[in-house]
């Protein structure tokens, strides 16, 4: 059973409403004519209007939407609910919570069940970061840190890396000093797609759009652009 990743920088429909190029090819990555997509809007508190803006956008395309509440639960069994779906799509928000959240509900088991029967799993920011071992985080009005994440593929993961000006220079300065592991950026708009836990490709839904591999070699951060397919 084929093993996938998709982790968008920023994007999809919370960041492009009227750009669903990224959730477009997300959803053709499953040999399911109509998948069926469950939303997890755990990092942002299970927002009501994040929850309606993806029905909106999702109830547009080739699928069958659902989402899973852990603050008002709408399942009755968490495995199966999860695991009864072909495609996983982790909202934004706060990564920390959002993890403590899912340890706590046991969500970070499940997912990595989904995971190993083939389930896709995908999401931007907080739902980017936490299919890795270790990525930066911002937390309101204080330096980004490190956070460990669900460890599905290797290394870490920055997005939002031309979106936010402090990301870039923060994550290279953990790079440069050990602070953190080698790993991938994405901008806004870029997606990094993994089969199997290796790279497959890098997609874009904003023309300027690209992702990166970063490492130490030395001192020196060494930062590899990555062919970038542009969706439009």
């Amino acid at each position: 059973m084929m093993k996938q990743i998709i982790a968008m920088g920023g994007g999809g429909f919370s960041m492009e409403p009227d750009n669903l190029l990224l959730d477009e090819y997300v959803l053709a990555q499953s040999p399911e004519k109509h998948p069926k997509v469950c939303f997890i809007p755990t990092a942002s508190g299970d927002q009501d209007n994040y929850v309606e803006r993806f029905y909106k956008a999702f109830n547009t395309l080739s699928c069958i939407p659902n989402h899973l509440s852990l603050f008002q639960p709408n399942f009755k069994d968490l495995e199966s609910y999860i695991l009864e779906h072909d495609i996983i799509y982790v909202g934004g928000g706060n990564t920390r919570n959002m993890l403590l959240l899912w340890k706590e509900w046991g969500v970070d088991k499940v997912l990595k069940a989904a995971y190993q029967k083939g389930v896709i799993l995908t999401g931007l920011s907080a739902g980017s970061i936490c299919w890795f071992e270790e990525g930066l985080t911002d937390p309101l009005n204080a330096p980004l840190y490190k956070l460990e994440g669900l460890g599905l593929l290797q290394g870490s993961h920055c997005p939002h890396y031309d979106g936010e000006n402090k990301r870039r220079p923060a994550y290279r300065e953990l790079i440069r000093n050990g602070g953190i592991q080698a790993g991938y950026a994405a901008d806004d708009g870029a997606a990094i797609h993994f089969k199997d836990g290796q790279l497959f490709g890098v997609v874009s839904s904003r023309p300027n759009a690209q992702a990166y591999y970063l490492k130490c070699k030395g001192n020196t951060v060494i930062e590899e652009s990555i062919a970038t397919k542009f969706l439009g």
